[in-house]
Formats: C-alpha cells, sequence, structure tokens
C-alpha cells in the first residue's frame, strides 16, 4: 500500500479486499511506544482508495512506524481500525498478501539478479505467471536516481493509483510531497497538520517574504537579526535570499520594515512554500519524547 522513491521507505497495496465504501484505510487512536518512547500517539487517519498519501517529518518522527502498523507489520499498542477491509489487530496475516512493501534498505537478494527477484517475490505473492509478470516489470533497471528517473518513478506511481492502488508514501523531500494528493506532517509521533498541499499551505496562516542580496554575509547577519524580532516566526536561507515568515501580519511587516530602505536589499512579498510551512511547524512543535 505504499510506494517510494529510491531513498526512502514505502509499500504498495494490491487492490483491497471488496468494501462497501472507497475508504481503503480507517484506523482511530493508533498508539506505538518502544520502552519509554511514545512514537505514535493517538494518531486517526482515513485515506480514500487509489489516492496517493504523503508522510512527512523528521527522523523519528513516527512516519514509517505508522505506515507498518497501517500494512499489519507492527500491532499497536492502543487504537483500531481496518485496512483493505481487515482488522489491522485480528487480521494482520490478509493485510500483508495484499500489501508490497519498499523499505529503505536494501532489501533484494544479492545473488539474484534483478528479474529472479522479481519472480521470486511474484511467487511469493501467487501471481499465475511469474515469469511474464517480471518480465513485464523490468524497465531501464540499471537507470540512476536522477530527474529523469523520478519523475518516470512517479508517473509510474500515479497511473497505479488512476487504476485504483492506495499510494502511501514516507518522504522528507517537499518536491515528493507536492506529488502526493494529500499529505500529512508527522512530529514527535503525532499529526501536526494534514490535507491537500494548497489546504495545508492555506490553513498555515503564514504570511511571508523574501529578501534577496548579492552580500552573503549581510545576509548571514540579517538572518541573525531577524529570527530574534517579535512577529517573526521562522527565517531560513534560500541561496541569495532568505523566507520570512510569520503569523501576524502586521506583527511581521513591523519588524521587517527597518530595514526595507536598507542598501543592497530587495524585499518581496511571496506565497509561502510547503518548505516554509515544515520549518514552522518544526519550531513550534512540542517534543514529547523528553
Amino acid at each position: 500500500m505504499t510506494a517510494a522513491t529510491a531513498a526512502m521507505p514505502a509499500a504498495v497495496a494490491a487492490h483491497a479486499a471488496p468494501l462497501t465504501h472507497d475508504v481503503v484505510i480507517d484506523v482511530h487512536g493508533l498508539t506505538k511506544s518502544f520502552g519509554d518512547r511514545t512514537v505514535v500517539r493517538d494518531l486517526s487517519m482515513q485515506v480514500k482508495r487509489g489516492s496517493i498519501f504523503g508522510f512527512l517529518g523528521p527522523n523519528g518522527s513516527g512516519k514509517t512506524t505508522t505506515i507498518r502498523m497501517l500494512c499489519g507489520l507492527l500491532t499497536p499498542d492502543r487504537g483500531s481500525g481496518t485496512c483493505l477491509g481487515f482488522d489491522i489487530r485480528t487480521e494482520a496475516a490478509k493485510i500483508k498478501t495484499r500489501v508490497g512493501y519498499m523499505t529503505q534498505r536494501f532489501s533484494l537478494y544479492e545473488d539474484l539478479s534483478v528479474r529472479e527477484n522479481l519472480e521470486f517475490i511474484a511467487r511469493v505473492y501467487g501471481l499465475p505467471r511469474p515469469k511474464a509478470a517480471a518480465k513485464a516489470m523490468i524497465d531501464e533497471p540499471t537507470a540512476g536516481v536522477d530527474p529523469k528517473a523520478r519523475r518516470d518513478f512517479w508517473s509510474e506511481i500515479h497511473k497505479l493509483a488512476a487504476e485504483g492502488l492506495t499510494v502511501l508514501v514516507s518522504t522528507h523531500y517537499m518536491d515528493e510531497a507536492e506529488r502526493c494528493h494529500e499529505i500529512a506532517y508527522i512530529a514527535f509521533g503525532e499529526v501536526l497538520t494534514r490535507g491537500t498541499v494548497h489546504d495545508v499551505i492555506a490553513n498555515s496562516h503564514l504570511t511571508t517574504y523574501t529578501v534577496n542580496t548579492t552580500d552573503p554575509e549581510h545576509l548571514a547577519t540579517l538572518s541573525s537579526e531577524l529570527k530574534v524580532k517579535p512577529g517573526v516566526d521562522m527565517v531560513a536561507p534560500f541561496g541569495t535570499s532568505l523566507h520570512v515568515s510569520g503569523r501576524n501580519e502586521a506583527a511581521l511587516e513591523a519588524a521587517i520594515a527597518p530595514y526595507s530602505a536598507t542598501p543592497g536589499l530587495n524585499w518581496e512579498r511571496a506565497a509561502p512554500s510547503l518548505e516554509d510551512v515544515f520549518i514552522d511547524l518544526m519550531a513550534h512543535a512540542k517534543d514529547n519524547f523528553q
């Protein structure tokens, strides 16, 4: 039920068992701890059939643990729900036979060729013609993860989703997130925001300005000064510019006003980016591991 580009964990779900509606994942209050650390806390969500759902967040935020619980690979400590029409607690074995999972580690058998690995997996999943299935799936197996390869990979994911496959993606990359139908940002085991990319940005209520300069040293000094100004919630460098954001528009504009006439600085109002939103969310997230 999840798919991933290179360097990110994922799994791709086969078509679900017959359902009476289009929701293929429906879970409530999922919680998972390892020792005294709560990795996922009280997570509830629904995912529709044929959607590409992206999980974003820093390392250790609970993204992969969440996906593993949804796929029947981990049993939650608390909470309940269904995936592909099956109970995630009592019918995990049935879920596993309908889900493909790509880890972030290399997990193929190195003494087998690419085609032999695919044939083996096809047999494990009980496909009627494993050799033909493996042959049909091999396409430029030596291609690196360059921009074209990544674009082609995502084109395939969208084709599969259009055929009714539900895809979960765990990633750190904003360009990957923007290719998803819906996203959720997880930090310290909790979902901080979710929705379409457009909705997540709109609901952030951030006002953003960019300031450009050709003097990198000036930019570094400006960044340090702005970070401590009332009304400035986030300052992030992007090449020879800074993104300066705040939730209170009037307070933000008051903070940057003294710099508006500074020679060599070019200020422009800009739409907040997805990265602006996530940097701001992390700055305000409560670390429940402490």
